[in-house]
């Protein structure tokens, strides 16, 4: 049972270090989201899609122009272009981030083409942003990278269909522009320190060429991409196509298993006849000569899987859709299953059925005979599902941290493709994809604009699924075509004689030199930080931002403003009061890097179970405060008192955790300690537990305190109790936000409550599914809490003001 008297130190203010409560509400520094953000993007009818909103932002990459990451003349082209079926869905900051480079414009400008009155036609936006991110992706694992929103708005246009307030804020937010991106100024600007947050607007989607849509990059230095990519301790594996189970533990994202063949797949795992765990399936094997590849996650507390089959060198996938697990809800009972399959020590069989190995070094080893872990896979063509022992040394393990080739991913480098230095696209298969394009061409379609033979290279690849999969996994090294110090080298051989330009020359002569002209106009590189003449690691965007949302390691930084401004508190009789809240810091600093290993271990790592698991454990340690429950001597249950993040309470609660780690009580003591419980509960006092002390062993005394005081422990034992007491069920339901207010001295103060998270937050406080609201201790203490990690944590969820409208921000 949980304690009714934990949250808040009744009577007095949870004191602690002042801090600006200006920003702690700022959407967070390492989640990262795409630069649209639709509505339609926040849930999904498909139970096996799992990023509803990248699958909505996908729809918005055209597909008549635009291709990543070549154009039409083989020149590289490492961006995407992007349009929303809206002119007003705004452009938004992928992440948190440093401004390097603007340029704000007034007014469209040409590109060479003129009205039927002979004017000028202004059909092309030169505004820009390009940021600077700096992030953590896990322990001592930090990426920085740049990401570019190119052919913003003018400000006319965008006064038209969007107009922002005559007195903007000076730092912008999720709803408004700030003064400096509303300040047209002659050319490029420097960042000046500038700082941009995760939602902010940006701007609004412009046209180059008169065609609509937003050119957005991603791309890393020379430099960055090495410190990542190749850290001492922490190689990646992008491109390996012989990939070895990392000595790493860095593991986030989808796992995948390489399986080598003369592999045997059984029906029912041997000794498991009758377990409930494994239905029957089809028993099989796998031919010597190939090799198989499975991805395996989980989603809403179901697993799912796809399979791919090497066949002399070619992959084909053997499930076009996301095939479930047999066993149905074998996530949401994944704790029983550990416990009931792995008893020495049910924490490691945890690991092993969530990633394929033991990722923490804390825990008992298994032997081989105890660490088997059979889980279903589809095997052949015919869609065969059978079992297979993923605890085997032959097969290899992976996660999206190693970037498996067989998802697509792959260099293209100086190292396996003949680059030539002017900046010109040889690889041999995109090469192929511009001649057939070419071949197919009229003479008439050869004497269009290049922009429109663009469209015809686009055109192809959008009708071919296999290339354009395959260009999205490519990650290129190349000149940014931004760059305006390689045009000559760049662009020269346009003019030759058999170049586009040069074939045009009678009847378009000055083709060639309007072209630069125009181009000029756009470039900006060359005048920023960043420097001319350099090559970076140029990434296809949302496939990028996709891959990344899958690790989902909050920051130091993040976790630090993971608050609600102020709480509520009952006071005495009806009062309530609000208080100002302080949170600890010094424990994000010592616990922060356990507290994200729980998190990835336990599956909380969707945006609303992860704000649904901080929403409490933010609140039950008073803001961090607390690791071990403050005045224990009063509670009927000393000392058994609450420690760890989910204060951890009564000895029946820390006798499971510390069997699921794979420790020893003694039965009769356990009984002992759970009668004790009993009779202090139902007494009001504790002392029966108190009478009980003195038989428990100072082993389990030490024991105790560590789930306070260890690091491991502490975010482990809180990890151990969401799982075993279901919590992520109800934490995966839309929240569903209802204002609510209460009066606190003259004024009324708004907090937003949820139904869904009201269950995990009962749940959390009983130990086992429950829908009781009433005996909650500081629940809307937690809403505020939960609402203030809604805020850091999703794309765009709303909140209903005080007249039913929805907004970006809640009412604090």
């Amino acid at each position: 049972m949980r304690s009714a008297t934990r949250g808040y130190v009744a009577g007095r203010a949870i004191t602690g270090p002042q801090i600006d409560d200006s920003s702690l509400f700022q959407p967070p520094l390492m989640i990262i989201s795409p630069p649209f953000l639709p509505q339609n993007g926040l849930t999904s009818t498909d139970p096996a899609k799992d990023d509803p909103m990248m699958d909505a932002v996908d729809q918005f990459e055209l597909g008549h122009h635009g291709v990543y990451p070549i154009a039409f003349d083989r020149r590289w082209h490492c961006g995407m272009h992007l349009a929303p079926t809206e002119q007003t869905e705004c452009v938004r900051a992928i992440a948190d981030g440093e401004v390097i480079a603007y340029r704000v414009s007034q007014k469209a400008i040409s590109d060479g083409q003129t009205k039927r009155d002979g004017s000028p036609d202004l059909n092309s936006n030169i505004g820009f942003v390009l940021l600077k991110h700096k992030t953590d992706t896990g322990e001592g694992r930090t990426i920085t990278f740049y990401s570019l929103y190119m052919h913003l708005l003018d400000i006319n246009n965008q006064q038209r269909i969007a107009p922002q307030p005559t007195n903007p804020p000076a730092v912008g937010t999720s709803s408004a522009l700030p003064a400096w991106l509303l300040s047209p100024a002659d050319g490029v600007q420097a960042g000046g320190g500038k700082k941009v947050y995760r939602k902010d607007i940006l701007g609004y989607w412009g046209h180059c060429h008169g065609q609509p849509h937003l050119h957005f990059e991603i791309f890393m230095t020379e430099e960055d991409f090495r410190a990542w990519f190749s850290q001492a301790g922490h190689t990646v594996q992008l491109g390996e196509k012989n990939p070895a189970t990392p000595v790493s533990k860095d593991y986030w994202g989808h796992s995948y298993f390489v399986i080598q063949g003369g592999e045997a797949i059984v029906s029912v795992p041997p000794g498991h006849d009758r377990s409930p765990y494994f239905p029957p399936l089809i028993a099989g094997a796998l031919s010597a000569q190939n090799k198989l590849y499975v991805e395996a996650y989980f989603y809403k507390g179901q697993r799912y899987t796809r399979s791919w089959i090497e066949k002399n060198g070619k992959l084909e996938a053997l499930t076009p859709a996301p095939v479930r697990d047999p066993y149905a809800d074998y996530e949401y009972k994944l704790y029983q299953r550990a416990t009931d399959l792995y008893p020495k020590c049910p924490s490691a069989g945890y690991e092993l059925l969530r990633f394929g190995r033991v990722l923490s070094t804390e825990l008992p080893a298994l032997s081989r005979a105890e660490s088997r872990t059979w889980i279903a896979i589809t095997y052949d063509a015919n869609g065969a599902q059978g079992y297979i022992d993923i605890s085997q040394d032959a097969i290899k393990k992976l996660s999206d941290a190693d970037f498996p080739f067989f998802m697509g991913w792959q260099k293209i480098a100086e190292a396996n493709t003949p680059f030539s230095q002017d900046g010109v696209c040889d690889f041999d298969e995109l090469r192929r994809i511009v001649d057939l394009v070419e071949e197919s061409e009229t003479p008439e379609q050869r004497r269009e604009a290049e922009y429109k033979q663009e469209d015809q290279l686009t055109a192809y690849v959008y009708g071919n699924d296999a290339v354009r999969g395959k260009l999205r996994g490519f990650v290129c090294h190349a000149p940014s075509e931004w760059d305006a110090s390689g045009n000559e080298s760049r662009y020269s051989r346009l003019n030759q004689a058999d170049g586009f330009f040069g074939k045009r020359k009678n009847f378009d002569p000055q083709g060639y030199e309007n072209f630069i002209r125009f181009v000029r106009q756009l470039q900006f590189l060359d005048q920023t930080s960043l420097g001319p003449g350099k090559k970076f690691w140029f990434f296809h965007p949302l496939a990028f931002i996709r891959h990344f949302r899958k690790c989902r390691w909050l920051s130091f930084a993040e976790l630090k403003r993971m608050f609600p401004p102020t709480a509520l508190r009952k006071a005495a009789g009806s009062q309530w009061v609000s208080e100002p809240v302080h949170p600890q810091m010094n424990t994000v600093d010592e616990y922060g890097i356990e507290l994200n290993k729980a998190m990835r271990k336990f599956g909380i790592g969707t945006s609303l179970r992860q704000a649904a698991f901080l929403g409490n454990a933010i609140q039950e340690t008073q803001w961090l405060r607390l690791l071990a429950e403050g005045a224990p001597q009063q509670s009927r249950y000393f000392p058994w008192f609450g420690r760890g993040f989910l204060q951890l309470t009564w000895p029946d609660n820390y006798v499971r955790y510390w069997r699921f780690s794979g420790r020893q009580v003694d039965q009769a003591l356990a009984s002992r300690l759970h009668e004790a419980a009993r009779v202090s509960d139902q007494a009001r006092t504790n002392a029966a537990l108190v009478a009980a002390e003195a038989h428990v062993p100072s082993t389990l005394k030490s024991w105790r305190d560590d789930v306070a005081t260890k690091k491991f422990e502490a975010s482990d034992s809180a990890g151990a109790y969401w799982a075993w007491s279901d919590a992520a069920r109800p934490a995966d339901q839309p929240p569903i936000l209802r204002r609510e207010t209460k009066q606190v001295g003259n004024t009324s103060k708004p907090f937003y409550s949820s139904e869904p998270f009201g269950s995990v937050a009962a749940t959390v406080n009983v130990g086992y599914p429950s829908n009781s609201f009433a005996a909650i201790n500081g629940l809307q203490a937690r809403y505020q809490a939960y609402t203030a990690a809604l805020v850091m944590l999703t794309d765009g969820i709303r909140f209903p003001d005080a007249h039913g409208a929805q907004k970006e921000l809640p009412d604090w």
